[in-house]
C-alpha cells in the first residue's frame, strides 16, 4: 500500500514538473487590440494567455503606450499587430525591439482579403473632399465602387495629401469578415507553432475548432442580417468595409473617414443632406467617439440612430470576444434598420 502511494506522488510530482516545464517553455506573446487578441486567445487556449496592450475603451487610432504595455513588449517573445496603418502608435516601440521579438504584421497574412480605402460622395472625408463631384453610395452602384475604387486609388494611396486617411493603401479593420478572421488565426497558428513545437498539436487542434465556429458564426450572422439587409445607412467612421463586403449590407457613407480627423460643420451639413437624399435609415455612432456628432447628422431627418463598436471598446477580452463582437454588429444593425420606416 505505502509503495502505491509513493509511486502515485512520484508519478504526479514529475508530471507536475513537466507541466512546469512546459509553460516555462510558453513564449510570452503580446497582441495589439481586442479583436485580434481574441483569435490568437483562442488559438492559445489551455496554452497559454496571450498580453493585450489597447485595452478597455481606447482605440488605436488615439492610443498612447503605456509603462506596463512597453514593459511587456520588452519581454515579449511574439507580438502580433494588424500593421502601421492601424497601430500607428506602436511603430517605434517595435522597431527598438530590434530582434528580440518576433513582430507579425497580420495584414500580410496569406489569405486576407484586402480592401482600399473609399474615396468619393459620402465616404470623402480629407483634403480633396467633393473634388470628384458624384456619389458612389451601394444603393446607387453595388459594390462596383469597391473595383473602382482600387484603380483610382493604388496610384495615391499613402501621399501627404491624404490627411483623413489612417496610414497605408488598405482599409485596416480587416477582422470584421470572417474569412479574414480565418487567415489571421491560421498566421498565428503557423507563428506559434514554428516557435513552440512542443504545443503545435494543441495549436492546430484550437484553430481547427475555432474554423468550425466561424463557419457557424457566419451563417448566424447572415441570418441575422437578411432582413435589413438592403436599408441603407450612415456609420460613424469608414470602419466596416468589410462585413459590408462579405455579407452585402448597405453602407450609404460615414460622418468621417477616420476617427483621427473630426468632422467640420460643412462637413456634418453634408451627411445630413446624404441622409434625407440617400434615404438613410439609421445613422451609427461609436462608444469611444462624441455621440454629439450622430445627433447632428440627424437632427431635421427621420433616421434613427444606434451604436456599432467595430473595435470591441465595450466587451471584456478573450477568446469569445470575436464572436460576441460580431454578433453585436449584427444585432444593432437589424434591431436599428427594423424599426425604421
Amino acid at each position: 500500500m505505502q509503495k502505491a502511494v509513493r509511486a502515485l506522488l512520484l508519478t504526479t510530482a514529475l508530471l507536475s514538473a513537466g507541466t512546469i516545464a512546459a509553460r516555462a517553455e510558453t513564449p510570452d506573446v503580446v497582441v495589439s487590440i481586442k479583436p485580434i487578441h481574441s483569435l490568437v486567445a483562442a488559438i492559445m487556449q489551455g496554452v497559454g494567455e496571450p498580453a493585450l496592450i489597447v485595452e478597455g475603451g481606447a482605440s488605436p487610432h488615439t492610443y498612447a503606450l503605456k509603462p506596463s504595455n512597453a514593459a511587456a513588449l520588452q519581454d515579449a517573445d511574439i507580438v502580433f499587430w494588424v500593421g502601421h496603418g492601424l497601430e500607428a502608435f506602436l511603430e517605434k516601440p517595435l522597431e527598438a525591439l530590434g530582434d528580440k521579438a518576433t513582430v507579425v504584421e497580420l495584414e500580410d497574412a496569406p489569405g486576407l482579403e484586402k480592401l482600399p480605402f473609399r474615396e468619393g460622395g459620402p465616404f470623402e472625408a480629407h483634403a480633396h473632399e467633393g473634388e470628384d463631384g458624384h456619389d458612389h453610395a451601394h444603393g446607387e452602384e453595388g459594390h462596383d465602387h469597391d473595383k473602382e475604387a482600387e484603380g483610382d486609388h493604388a496610384g495615391h494611396a499613402g501621399e501627404a495629401g491624404h490627411e483623413g486617411h489612417e496610414h497605408g493603401a488598405f482599409d485596416m479593420h480587416l477582422w470584421l469578415s470572417p474569412d479574414n478572421a480565418r487567415a489571421i488565426a491560421a498566421e498565428a497558428t503557423r507563428v506559434l507553432s514554428e516557435k513552440d513545437p512542443g504545443n503545435a498539436d494543441a495549436y492546430k487542434a484550437n484553430l481547427a475548432a475555432l474554423t468550425e465556429k466561424l463557419g457557424t458564426l457566419d451563417k448566424e450572422i447572415a441570418a441575422t442580417i437578411a432582413p435589413v439587409k438592403d436599408k441603407p445607412f450612415i456609420v460613424f467612421h469608414d470602419a466596416y468595409q468589410y462585413f459590408e463586403h462579405h455579407y452585402g449590407v448597405n453602407t450609404a457613407g460615414s460622418i468621417t473617414v477616420s476617427p483621427e480627423t473630426m468632422p467640420g460643420a460643412a462637413r456634418l451639413t453634408e451627411i445630413r443632406e446624404k441622409v434625407k437624399t440617400l434615404g438613410a435609415t439609421c445613422v451609427f455612432a461609436e462608444p469611444q467617439f462624441e455621440p454629439k456628432l450622430v445627433n447632428v447628422v440627424i437632427e431635421g431627418t427621420d433616421a434613427k440612430s444606434g451604436t456599432l463598436d467595430p473595435e470591441a471598446a465595450t466587451l471584456e477580452p478573450g477568446a469569445d470576444l470575436y464572436f460576441t463582437l460580431m454578433r453585436s454588429i449584427a444585432t444593432s444593425l437589424r434591431d436599428c434598420l427594423g424599426q425604421a420606416s
